[in-house]
């Protein structure tokens, strides 16, 4: 399934990740039925390099907010920062999102999106499903 993201939000995830420097970025993407919505920069509360984690005060805000508006996590996103636009075993393993929700053909959980930084001149964006340690790559396709 084909992640469908306007341009303005990849280049949001991308400058995120470059002012977060030198740690790892991390953000969510809200939407309803497969359209973003909202991207919310969230702070790293492992200030790492080679870890994140959403800031439990912005995963409230954010989490309150997308409830209030019946809005669905579409996307979690973040960087890293000197390695590829690609899970991680630990970001495999940490991989819980949609939690007890079963995927949809409408909204198949939520995107994993990783923002490379290896080359800081040509950033890499890319989307993955991630499910019982399974990773697929997706499309991301740009309006």
């Amino acid at each position: 399934m084909t992640l469908r993201l306007p341009r303005q939000m990849v280049d949001e995830m991308v400058a995120h990740a470059l002012d977060d420097l030198p740690y790892e970025c991390c953000g969510v993407i809200a939407g309803k039925a497969s359209v973003a919505t909202k991207l919310y920069r969230a702070r790293n509360a492992e200030a790492s390099p080679y870890r994140y984690n959403i800031h439990p005060q912005d995963l409230l805000r954010i989490s309150q907010e997308i409830d209030e508006r019946d809005w669905e996590v579409m996307v979690i996103y973040h960087s890293h920062v000197a390695s590829e636009a690609y899970p991680s075993a630990t970001d495999i393993r940490l991989a819980q999102w949609p939690g007890t929700s079963p995927p949809s053909d409408l909204f198949p959980g939520a995107w994993y999106v990783l923002v490379s930084l290896k080359d800081r001149d040509a950033p890499v964006v890319r989307a993955f499903q991630i499910s019982a340690g399974e990773v697929t790559e997706e499309e991301i396709e740009t309006h």
